[in-house]
């Protein structure tokens, strides 16, 4: 046989280039492999601790729940890349979802939103109406995910044994828990103001699941039989017998009566300030010291206690939008008022737009609307916008009205001299720096007070003003006088219910009327001061509110704290099953 010369043969055809998919899938047994794709994910989630999550006990606690989740998760599947996968998009998630949230309403993710918003379909409906480039970030944020874990999930082979991330869980959750004890309390602002996004939602799953395990948001009797019809609202007729005064509301920010502690030296003309028209001095006690006045806002609207609602009571004015039809504004909307607010801040504020809206004021008049000129100004500047705005309705109209008055110029820091010009009296001897300028300022906000009622009088001959102003809380220039130092922050001051650091005032007046008489009893807490204001405008009282006077009468004045809780846990019932509280 003739061979073929040796140039004359075919050259070997060489093996086929394998696929990139096809060669991953040859690697998918290398653990090494997979770790080496997983690293990546693990530096940048690290490296987003380190640069936004705080510092020490704070970074160690959300490090370490972060680890323990992502064995957790190692130990269900068996697999390392698609569980860093899942981890480090749920941090994506939730640092997406807070910077969106607080850019809409101020507040960044809550555990709590999970719940609140996505097994409600108008609630989703209304994201989807009115953010719905948010909404579509998100979305696309996961459909990313699930396209990435459908390409890693085939990768890896789950044969990772489990004892080895059982045991690195186990020991962050020890570590975790430990520093969950050394860092700092939560603060009342952490959730709107600082970046700690994180943190924030795993901070904020405790109270979500106390929510979710009482069943809903506000602590209620579980049933109760009626022996009388459910409470309404609307099918009530309100006829007063004379023509409703005109309401105004104010709210002192920061303001308290010095009166209540007898050794703090300082103007004693200063307590005609806080005199209702009978002369007493009327005290309240609040929820919430040197800070969160919306919680006292929320209670002072709707007659319940922000302590009613556990650990949620920070965010009410976000979950209980649209939840509540009893409220002080719904009820003087019944008998005609138009309700109005002048608000020092902007409407965006910790969604209070949305909130006061939802609870029946319409008409919000904030900084901007008003063209506040700084971010502090003082109470006359309110108080003569609001009486513009009186002159501008009585023209138009005669309903009567309700204005809602929010002050700012009590407000800390308190290191700044307020309106230096203005020679007033501060404190007396032995009062520090603090104290004293909160002292200069409440005596300008007692000048203007005096003034805008004689205004009120001489402008308005003819018409009829109930005029109520109440302290929100203390200013941190008491915390001293109550036995701390002067460098501890508000929200480290913790204080006992009965402690003289949550008593404010409430003050009521008439300018050509005269209020009803006031109960003896004192002090209130701040969620029977609406009802005691329908009372003393001599308006006819809703059932629910008969019951608040009913309440407050039997409890002493406590509500939260009433020797006989099941009293409050009934009522709260009984608003439920009328339908005037949807507390879920």
């Amino acid at each position: 046989m003739t061979q073929k010369p040796e140039g004359l043969l075919p050259p070997r055809p060489s093996a086929p280039r394998k696929p990139l998919l096809h060669r991953l899938h040859m690697a998918r047994g290398n653990t090494w492999f997979v770790i080496a794709l997983s690293l990546p994910l693990v530096y940048a989630v690290a490296e987003y601790f380190r640069l936004y999550e705080g510092s020490g006990p704070n970074l160690i606690c959300t490090s370490a729940i972060t680890v323990a989740l992502w064995c957790g998760l190692i130990m269900l599947t068996r697999r390392i890349l698609a569980s860093t996968i899942l981890i480090a998009s749920m941090i994506a998630f939730v640092v997406g979802v807070s910077t969106v949230k607080r850019s809409l309403d101020m507040m960044v993710m809550h555990a709590y939103d999970l719940y609140f918003y996505f097994p409600t379909w108008t609630l989703l409906t209304s994201l989807w109406t009115n953010h719905r480039g948010p909404l579509l970030a998100v979305l696309g944020g996961c459909a990313v995910m699930v396209a990435a874990l459908s390409i890693a999930w085939p990768l890896e082979r789950p044969r990772l044994r489990r004892r080895y991330p059982a045991l690195v869980c186990a020991l962050c959750i020890v570590v975790g828990a430990a520093a969950s004890h050394q860092k700092i309390e939560r603060r009342h602002t952490q959730l709107y103001w600082e970046d700690l996004f994180v943190s924030s939602f795993y901070g904020t799953w405790p109270e979500t699941l106390e929510t979710l395990w009482r069943g809903q948001i506000l602590e209620a009797a579980s049933g109760i039989s009626y022996r009388t019809p459910l409470f309404s609202l609307t099918d009530l007729p309100c006829a007063p017998a004379e023509k409703p005064p005109h309401i105004i509301l104010i709210h002192e920010e920061s303001v308290f009566p010095p009166a209540i502690f007898p050794k703090l030296a300082y103007d004693k003309r200063l307590d005609a300030m806080f005199q209702s028209f009978d002369g007493r001095l009327r005290r309240m006690r609040v929820e919430t010291y040197g800070g969160a006045s919306w919680l006292t806002e929320f209670s002072v609207m709707t007659g319940l206690s922000s302590r009613s609602f556990g650990g949620i009571r920070n965010f009410l004015q976000t979950y209980m939008v649209g939840r509540l039809s009893d409220t002080l504004p719904q009820a003087l909307s019944h008998c005609g008022y138009r309700n109005v607010l002048f608000y020092p801040m902007l409407k965006s504020f910790i969604s209070s737009a949305s909130f006061y809206n939802s609870i029946g004021i319409q008409e919000i008049f904030d900084a901007r609307d008003q063209q506040a000129p700084t971010a502090f100004e003082r109470d006359r500047f309110f108080f003569g916008n609001a009486a513009n705005d009186i002159a501008s309705h009585l023209e138009t109209s005669k309903a009567p009205l309700f204005t809602f008055i929010q002050t700012i110029a009590t407000h800390w820091p308190y290191h700044v001299t307020f309106f230096p010009e203005e020679k007033v009296p501060g404190g007396g001897a032995g009062v520090d720096a603090e104290m004293n300028e909160f002292l200069r300022r409440l005596w300008l906000s007692k000048t203007d007070l005096e003034a805008f009622r004689a205004q009120l009088a001489s402008r308005f001959p003819k018409e009829r003003f109930l005029i109520v102003h109440y302290g929100d809380h203390h200013p941190v220039a008491t915390r001293q006088l109550l036995g701390f130092s002067a460098e501890t922050e508000a929200e480290d001051v913790d204080l006992p219910a009965d402690s003289p650091g949550l008593i404010t005032y409430f003050a009521m007046t008439g300018v050509n009327f005269a209020p009803r008489p006031l109960p003896p009893i004192d002090p209130i807490d701040v969620a029977y001061l609406p009802a005691l204001i329908i009372y003393a405008a001599g308006l006819p009282l809703p059932d629910s509110y008969a019951e608040r006077l009913r309440l407050l009468r039997d409890c002493n004045g406590r509500y939260y704290d009433c020797a006989n809780r099941n009293e409050i846990l009934n009522f709260h019932r009984r608003l439920t099953d009328a339908g005037l509280l949807t507390p879920r």
